[in-house]
């Protein structure tokens, strides 16, 4: 018998639907908390027989900043000692970099709202030439919308940058970031689109209240046509955000891309997210979530427990060993 299933996560609230899934399986799970955690590096024989990296880059808007790189340590620890690890190093790389999930995105010839990075505020007038306006600003380690700022004209931009040391202009903990092009959205709306051992699993239609940049479907509070969502997912006393959500389909070419980007990107559980430029009716890719907090509420959304499903997978790795 393998050892046991390990979580490594850092919200406590996110995966309260995972944990009961597991405890009712009565697979042997064991909670690891990233913000509390140590390691040896000459430990050869880690007691577990699969771990799953629920950890968030986002934890430093939650006073958790010292998981970030942490984790990236731990997770290759484990990977040397040869545990199989779902979500492991090789998309942490992308989940900690916008630049990099871009420079992905490019490399696989699917299209992505134009950016540049840059590393200091000085940059930003210049890094915007010849984009289309409005721009956004956006930190290269994000979530949840944390370090996005619009502009809609050179001057704003120009006194923003001026004033950085004043806290207008955000790089984010990295001190990297994206100017990049705001697409209008077509339809007032993005997908995401949640992938289970890189294949597709579902798709949801997010409708964000205007000029909100958070997009976290477990946040969401009502189907698209109104109907009130159970958040089991999210914080007991997460606020209503009005943002709305629906099942979607996509196209077969969108569901091979994202079973192309899991694969490039190593990406076992998680989501992909997408636009249509309502300028040019193209359809451009710019998140790659390795986090993948399910839609709430999911099977009166997307008709199936994304939770269960993703119980599945993890139990039949763990059971294989691989």
């Amino acid at each position: 018998m393998p050892g046991p299933i390990a979580i490594f996560y850092e919200h406590p609230d996110w995966f309260r639907p995972l944990f009961s899934e597991l405890e009712r399986r009565g697979l042997p799970v064991v909670r690891l908390a990233a913000d509390r955690s140590c390691f040896d590096p000459a430990e050869r024989e880690p007691p577990y027989g699969l771990v799953f990296n629920r950890a968030s880059p986002s934890a430093y808007l939650r006073g958790r900043g010292q998981t970030t790189h942490y984790t990236l340590a731990i997770l290759r620890h484990w990977e040397r000692r040869k545990i199989p690890v779902v979500n492991g190093s090789a998309v942490y790389r992308y989940e900690v970099s916008k630049a990099d999930q871009l420079g992905l995105l490019d490399d696989l010839g699917l299209g992505y709202p134009r950016a540049r990075v840059i590393n200091h505020a000085s940059q930003a007038l210049p890094a915007a030439e010849g984009l289309r306006w409005p721009i956004l600003v956006k930190a290269n380690v994000g979530g949840s919308g944390a370090g996005i700022r619009r502009f809609d004209t050179p001057g704003e931009l120009a006194e923003a940058a001026e004033a950085t040391d004043h806290g207008e202009l955000d790089l984010g903990v990295d001190q990297t970031a994206l100017v990049q092009e705001l697409c209008p959205l077509r339809g007032g709306r993005i997908v995401r689109v949640e992938v289970v051992g890189r294949k597709f699993l579902y798709a949801i239609e997010v409708f964000p209240p205007p000029s909100s940049f958070n997009l976290c479907p477990a946040d969401a509070c009502q189907t698209a046509d109104g109907r009130d969502l159970v958040r089991s997912a999210c914080a007991l006393d997460a606020p209503k955000t009005g943002m709305r959500v629906q099942g979607y389909t996509p196209p077969p070419e969108v569901i091979r891309a994202v079973e192309a980007i899991a694969e490039a990107a190593a990406l076992d559980v998680g989501g992909v997210e997408y636009l249509v430029d309502d300028r040019d009716g193209e359809i451009y890719y710019y998140d790659i979530n390795a986090l993948s907090n399910f839609v709430a509420d999911a099977p009166n959304v997307v008709g199936l427990d994304a939770f269960a499903r993703c119980v599945d997978y993890l139990q039949a790795r763990w059971e294989a060993g691989i």
